[in-house]
């Protein structure tokens, strides 16, 4: 796994202890195995019950058993031993593995999951349904939530530039949004995150509307002068990104000076609330 492990915590599951570690490189969660096998199977021992049910999975082929992590957490003496640790996704594999009643909800949670992807790749008009359904249940506001959509439009478009001029995904997608992140806003993605106490959540879905306006700006500008210059290739992109996120930095400045306070806020959705985000929005 890259980077240190900085931040650990003890996460209760039905008033059971799992230990967790947080790796700020990967912003990941990692969980001790052993804790889970023990908290879903009753079972006072979880490295024994881990240690049967490895051999198992080993046996029927699952990669989950040589991918997982070893992490140092700490155990009952108070010292930090190196553990087998899997991440959200590993330990959703794990849940599946393990025969438990309470396990059975979890395996419920993720059929019911499996079918509405599989849904939505039929009719992509329910993710939007979902999604709107889902930050109105979180209290965002009906303008907020407006912005939210259109801003996934808008981010559709632009990685369709990208994709035609080469740009590969995952990497180099990330490394253009840090570069248009840092110019329009002086702080890259995970800058950006940590400046409003983020973790894994999604940076946008804690951004306020002039925040969302801007970095919306941002990618307009640098869709249409993609689709005039035609850049091909990583480098010739991110000249056209940082060009088109210049023009989200102007009015960033140009609302700072008005206003006389930071366009780039602190504030995310928890600590936002309802009553905030609607002010917001109005």
């Amino acid at each position: 796994m890259s980077g240190d492990v900085k931040k650990n915590k003890i996460k209760l599951f039905e008033k059971q202890q799992v230990r967790a570690v947080w790796d700020e490189d990967a912003e990941k969660w990692y969980f001790s195995v052993a804790d889970v096998c023990a908290v879903l199977a009753d079972s006072t021992d979880g490295r024994k019950y881990w240690s049967v049910l490895k051999t198992r999975l080993k046996m029927e082929g699952c990669e989950l058993t040589t991918i997982c992590s070893q992490l140092k957490m700490e155990a009952a003496d108070g010292k930090k031993y190196l553990t087998d640790a899997a991440d959200t996704e590993q330990v959703l594999r794990l849940i599946q593995s393990i025969p438990s009643k309470k396990a059975e909800p979890f395996k419920m949670w993720l059929a019911k999951t499996g079918n509405e992807r599989i849904d939505e790749t039929i009719d992509p008009e329910q993710s939007i349904d979902r999604a709107i359904h889902n930050y109105r249940r979180l209290g965002y506001s009906e303008n907020w939530i407006n912005q939210r959509i259109k801003s996934i439009e808008v981010r559709k478009a632009l990685t369709d530039e990208w994709d035609k001029s080469g740009v590969k995904k995952d990497n180099e997608y990330a490394l253009l949004t840090d570069l248009m992140s840092k110019t329009w806003s002086g702080m890259t993605t995970r800058e950006y995150k940590k400046h409003k106490g983020l973790k894994k959540e999604n940076l946008r879905d804690n951004m306020t509307n002039t925040e969302l306006v801007l970095n919306m700006l941002a990618e307009v500008a640098a869709t249409d002068i993609s689709i005039v210059r035609q850049p091909s290739g990583l480098r010739e992109s991110a000249a056209v990104a940082t060009e088109g996120a210049r023009a989200a930095k102007v009015a960033r400045k140009q609302i700072e000076k008005s206003t006389g306070k930071s366009a780039v806020s602190k504030l995310n959705a928890k600590n936002l609330g309802r009553k905030l985000l609607n002010e917001i929005g109005n």
